[in-house]
Parts: structure tokens; C-alpha cells; sequence
């Protein structure tokens, strides 16, 4: 899942890096009127998820490889998912703030 992740965010992060240079300079309201195109905001859902769940199994892996305890290693990945489940949240969210005007 991580080289799908890993995948999937080539082309994510290729569009957000341009949609990005494209607004240097601009004011907030430019940058809303941008988050209004249901193609933008769907884009920044994904790439928010997809970030979000590749962050979390390169975590898992990396815990897993060097935690020992059992206990230990389980609540760090329990703590980690939520954390990241979290993150995911408030970004989507956000950009459906932005993207809706509310």
C-alpha cells in the first residue's frame, strides 16, 4: 500500500506544486475562488488522504523496526493512525470550508 500511496502522489504532488507556483502573490480571496473548482478542492481531498495514509504506514514501519516491546509497539501505531486519522480530518474539512464558503 505504501508503493500505491507512493504512486498516486506523483502526479498529486506534480498538480499541487504548479497550482501552488500559480498562486504566488495571490490574495486570500484569489486562492478561495481557486478552492471553488470542485476539480481543485476534490484533487486537495485526495492528496490530503493519500499523504496522510502514506504518512502513516512509513511510520508503522519505522516503529515496527525499531520498538521492541510489544505493548509499546502497539500503542505507538494506535497512536499514530489516530493522530494521522485526525490530521486527514481537519484537512478535509477545511478544504470543504474553503471550497463551500461556509
Amino acid at each position: 500500500m505504501q508503493r500505491l500511496t507512493a504512486i498516486v502522489m506523483v502526479p498529486l504532488a506534480i498538480w499541487f506544486a504548479i497550482a501552488a507556483i500559480g498562486l504566488i502573490g495571490a490574495d486570500r480571496a484569489a486562492m478561495i475562488a481557486w478552492m471553488h473548482n470542485p476539480m481543485a478542492a476534490m484533487l486537495m481531498v485526495l492528496a490530503i488522504i493519500a499523504m496522510f495514509y502514506h504518512l502513516a504506514l512509513g511510520l508503522q514501519v519505522v516503529i515496527e523496526d525499531y520498538i521492541h516491546g510489544a505493548g509499546w509497539k502497539l500503542g505507538a501505531i494506535i497512536v499514530v493512525r489516530v493522530w494521522c486519522f485526525l490530521l486527514v480530518l481537519r484537512g478535509v474539512l477545511a478544504v470543504l470550508k474553503l471550497a463551500l464558503g461556509a
